[in-house]
């Protein structure tokens, strides 16, 4: 092979190794191009959820104060006769009072699903009750709750406050 064929071939090798460079390069660029708009969505979405992360806290916390805001109201007029059977100047006007404030709070509290948590006489239920004193009781069976101590109640269904109960425990 002559020199000069030789040189051609290793110019036409340079040639294809430069385009080769070329390509990868475009390639390159293209990639390149491809992580910035998928870095760009990505921040894009991460505003996004941010946003309506914000957006379900605001709707929540609205929520929250109208809830509060119609318990508060339904409560407020038994509120105001409290203030009035206190300012009663006979023991009886203000027993009467006392006593509409309580129907009348029991009637919003139950229409909202407060319950009364049942005890005396009743099977302890540990789901329900609180043990805070146990005594052996010829009247009772073992197990059976002999007194209440402090109410129980369920909101809806759910336990949000355990009665505290005296519980019958006959020794073996």
């Amino acid at each position: 092979m002559s020199k000069d064929q030789d040189l051609k071939n290793q110019n036409d090798e340079l040639d294809d190794l430069k385009d080769q460079i070329l390509e990868k390069d475009e390639i390159i660029r293209k990639n390149e191009q491809h992580i910035d708009e998928c870095q760009d969505q990505l921040l894009r979405m991460q505003a996004d959820l941010e946003n309506y992360r914000k957006h379900t806290e605001k709707r929540m916390d609205e929520h929250v104060a109208r809830a509060n805001q119609d318990i508060i109201i339904k409560i407020l007029e038994t509120y105001e006769d409290l203030q009035r059977a206190l300012q009663a100047d006979e023991s009886d006007d203000l027993r009467q009072g006392v006593e509409l404030i309580y129907q009348k709070l029991s009637a919003i509290l139950e229409s909202e699903g407060l319950e009364e948590i049942p005890t005396e006489g009743e099977k302890f239920d540990p789901f329900k009750h609180e043990a805070l004193m146990a005594e052996a009781h010829d009247e009772y069976d073992n197990g059976c709750i002999i007194q209440e101590l402090s109410k129980g109640y369920t909101l809806n269904s759910k336990v949000i406050k355990y009665s505290k109960v005296k519980v019958c425990k006959k020794g073996d």
